[in-house]
């Protein structure tokens, strides 16, 4: 995480808001808007400064590769997805274990970036509310605008302005204790992403109020 840490502070200057909506203590289900391959190390270091190890849902081939990046993946703990085989599934039910136990997970429902051009409404996938219907963990969404244009000679500069929003965990209670059948997974799902995408028209705007929190770990 030092590394991490040192590294983001070269690339970036953070400007952060709602930290305060990542649970300090006990399991959570943190969805993440996906701009660029670039932001799940600047979530990690956002979730990192509630004081809170995060475990990314995260595909499973960065698990196989050499390297710095495959072994670090392979020791701390994040959940390997074999995405489109009969085994995916597993990644859920290690993830719930997780969960249960009072660990704090990160899930893109997306899925992955956008194929082309700025982020805009997708279908979501249905694992985080999956996750919810078998925990009840409170499910916070999280969003970052400006990964996708680090180390873009474009943009111009080194450094690059990046912004990450918490919202306050989701009001599911509707569903608290429901069966996973169809209709409650597209809803839970829905919501999830109506969520993730007014979140993200907010970290579009001008952050002049948003600046770096003062905490331990920053």
């Amino acid at each position: 995480m030092a590394l991490l840490k040192a590294t983001l502070s070269v690339l970036t200057r953070r400007r952060w808001a709602g930290l305060a909506n990542i649970p300090r203590t006990g399991g959570a289900i943190v969805v993440a808007g996906h701009v660029s391959e670039f932001d799940p190390l600047v979530v990690a270091r956002f979730v990192y400064a509630a004081d809170r190890w995060p475990r990314f849902l995260a595909k499973s081939s960065l698990f196989e590769r050499s390297g710095l990046l495959g072994a670090f993946m392979r020791t701390t703990g994040h959940i390997p997805v074999a995405r489109g085989t009969a085994t995916a599934s597993q990644a859920l039910d290690r993830a719930v274990e997780g969960l249960r136990k009072g660990d704090l997970v990160i899930i893109y429902p997306e899925g992955g970036i956008p194929a082309s051009g700025e982020p805009g409404p997708r279908k979501g996938k249905t694992g985080a509310a999956r996750l919810f219907l078998a925990t009840g963990a409170p499910v916070v969404p999280v969003v970052s605008w400006g990964p996708q244009w680090v180390l873009n000679p474009r943009v111009g500069g080194l450094r690059t302005d990046v912004t990450v929003l918490a919202g306050p965990p989701l009001d599911l209670a509707k569903w608290a204790g429901a069966e996973p059948g169809d209709g409650n997974l597209r809803e839970i799902t829905e919501t999830i992403m109506s969520a993730l995408y007014d979140l993200l028209e907010e970290a579009k705007e001008p952050p002049a109020d948003r600046s770096p929190p003062r905490c331990v770990k920053c």
